[in-house]
């Protein structure tokens, strides 16, 4: 079904879109560090 695949989509792009704001909470803690990495 196009209903499950878009079901298992939004699912997969929410699981990413919260381990990269994860991610980025704990990267982003001080700039100057984050400046280094770039």
């Amino acid at each position: 079904n196009i209903e499950q695949a878009l079901r298992v989509l939004k699912r997969k792009l929410q699981r990413d879109g919260f381990f990269k704001v994860v991610k980025l909470k704990s990267v982003n803690e001080k700039p100057s560090e984050k400046k280094k990495k770039i």
